[in-house]
């Protein structure tokens, strides 16, 4: 019997982890072969390259932004081939699985929840009738078993990646140390779990084999990766140590959990070796109370700042949109909230009713209206209107591209400074802009982005405009966008000879961070970059509410080529420029 496993991935670079742990845990009775496609492919190419390859039995791994892609695939395979045996597991098929088979007769097989041994024992031929977690048609019938009770001793899956011979190289690996979560919270699917752990051998083996692979990013999947400290410290002391050059690691984290000297024990880490991402989703008290969250927001406040303080990793923070009790206005506070804890990422997401969790279940109470269907996404409530939805889904999509990727910061935090009174009034006044220029219905080039932020300057008719290009030429250059400034952001130019001259001078390259004396003058020149400013620029960044000094300052910049978060390494050569001038 022939069998392959695949699925849709959101994304090209990203590698799934449930069939992998199929694949390895029947490698002792059957071959599997395993084919990754996008979601961003049509469905009709999917099929017709699984057609090609003519398995008996195809098997997909389901969840939220695939399913509606993944069913019009199984229809298609089931037209051309009836005899192919069609197998669906995974989150967004284990929870009203019956229903979803009597509305797809295409199906042939679901398995549940934790599906290794459900998968094992179907292939082995035991009886449909006792295989706990199946759900399978028989004559006519749809039979749904008793539910599987899940692995206790992990350590029983075989490693989904060592041993096999793919090229993992620049992808996103997801992984897990633990499965299950000790929290309750009331929109989440793995709430309640038992927590059960991989023996720390294991994960540590399994993380030097993906390092050797050279993946990208290691990105955790456990819900509160930091449950069990002294877990969690085995496996990050092994990462700090092994220190490796193109990899860096995700967590999720819970905020609570992190004391002072933990923190301070994260001063070791290497700049961007480790992102941490802090679900939050709110800061209003009520809602959390009602969603079983236990947060301190104080605590968390703290927590967030002193990993900032830090400077050494990437951190993001999340906030849902249409919890209980959460309106506009106090969502507004929230982000607020959020924003000056000044993470690396802020992250919008928009709150799901997943089949199966608490909130949808209690629907009613709140006044939830969504459409029944992948990804389950909420169009109004109690507190929040649509008409206010739409006006976050555009203030998310600003968020995404003016503040998360970084190249905005200083222009950003300049205007909310000395123009605006809260963080989210900038957002919400630069969305309504953008919206008025067709923004949002096209795609964006990132220096076009600047485009768009010199005309809203202009549109709000800011008497401190040629400042405000100033910022902006600052941030154009600390994130090196390209090496061609807008002409709206040019300059006078530093002479070609004045920058050999430059980088040559022992003051200067003493104080470089990512470059030597050692390294040739003709090597560096390719990270740096040097521009006149016509204001004290770093003072006025410093202190945006301060009076703005218009003294010239020669910068220098200095490009960060690995695992940065600081993009650039900043020197006021200013006064070294003028006395090279002087001798010449």
């Amino acid at each position: 019997m022939s069998i392959l496993l695949t699925t849709l991935n959101s994304k090209f670079i990203h590698t799934n982890l449930a069939i992998r742990y199929l694949k390895k845990y029947v490698e002792d009775i059957t071959k599997i072969d395993i084919i990754e496609f996008t979601i961003n492919q049509t469905t009709e190419e999917i099929a017709r390259r699984i057609f090609v390859l003519n398995p008996d039995m195809v098997g997909f791994s389901t969840y939220i932004w695939n399913l509606g892609e993944t069913l019009d695939v199984c229809e298609r395979l089931k037209i051309v081939n009836p005899n192919m045996k069609i197998l669906l597991g995974g989150p967004e098929v284990s929870f009203d699985s019956k229903q979803l088979m009597e509305k797809n007769a295409f199906i042939d097989y679901i398995v549940c929840e934790e599906g290794e041994e459900t998968f094992k024992e179907l292939l082995l031929g035991i009886n449909p009738y006792n295989i706990d977690g199946l759900v399978f048609r028989d004559n006519g019938h749809i039979i749904q078993n008793r539910k599987r009770m899940p692995i206790e001793n992990l350590d029983s899956i075989p490693s989904p990646y060592i041993g096999c011979e793919e090229d993992f190289s620049g992808k996103i690996v997801y992984y897990e140390a633990s499965r299950g979560c000790p929290f309750n919270c009331d929109f989440c699917l793995s709430s309640g779990q038992k927590v059960r752990y991989f023996s720390v051998s294991r994960v540590l083996e399994d993380i030097d084999y993906l390092v050797g692979k050279d993946v990208k990013q290691i990105k955790f999947v456990d819900r509160t990766f930091n449950a069990n400290k002294k877990f969690a410290k085995e496996i990050l002391d092994h990462i700090i140590q092994l220190n490796p050059d193109n990899t860096n690691f995700h967590f999720e984290l819970t905020a609570r959990l992190l004391d002072k000297n933990q923190i301070e024990y994260f001063k070791r880490v290497k700049e961007g070796l480790f992102q941490f991402e802090i679900g939050v989703q709110s800061t209003n008290e009520k809602t959390l109370m009602e969603i079983s969250r236990n947060e301190d927001y104080e605590k968390v406040k703290k927590v967030s700042l002193m990993i900032k303080e830090l400077g050494n990793i990437h951190q993001h923070l999340d906030l849902i949109i249409g919890l209980p009790y959460e309106d506009y206005d106090t969502f507004s506070k929230s982000f607020d909230d959020l924003y000056y804890m000044y993470p690396d990422k802020l992250q919008l997401g928009f709150l799901k009713l997943l089949k199966g969790s608490k909130l949808r279940l209690d629907q009613e109470k709140h006044g939830y209206v969504y459409l029944d269907k992948p990804p389950y996404e909420i169009m109004y409530n109690n507190y929040i209107s649509y008409f206010d939805i739409v006006k976050l889904k555009f203030i998310e999509d600003v968020v995404e591209k003016y503040y998360n990727e970084g190249y905005f910061r200083n222009s950003i935090e300049f205007l909310i400074k000395v123009k605006f009174n809260r963080p989210f009034e900038f957002f919400e006044d630069f969305s309504k802009y953008l919206y008025s220029v067709d923004f949002f219905n096209v795609s964006h080039s990132r220096k076009s982005l600047y485009s768009y932020l010199n005309d809203y300057y202009k549109y709000k008719n800011y008497d401190e405009y040629e400042l405000l290009l100033e910022i902006m030429k600052y941030d154009y250059l600390y994130s090196k966008v390209d090496n061609n400034l807008p002409e709206f952001l040019q300059s006078t130019k530093i002479k070609p000879d004045e920058i050999h001259s430059i980088l040559k001078d022992t003051n200067v390259i003493s104080k470089m961070t990512y470059h030597s004396s050692e390294l040739p003058t003709k090597e560096i020149i390719k990270d740096v970059s040097i521009c006149k400013f016509n204001y004290d620029i770093l003072e006025i960044i410093k202190n945006p509410r301060e009076a703005y000094n218009q003294d010239e300052k020669i910068i220098l910049f200095e490009y960060n080529k690995k695992g940065a978060i600081n993009k650039a390494n900043v020197l006021d050569i200013t006064k070294i420029y003028e006395e090279m001038c002087r001798w010449n």
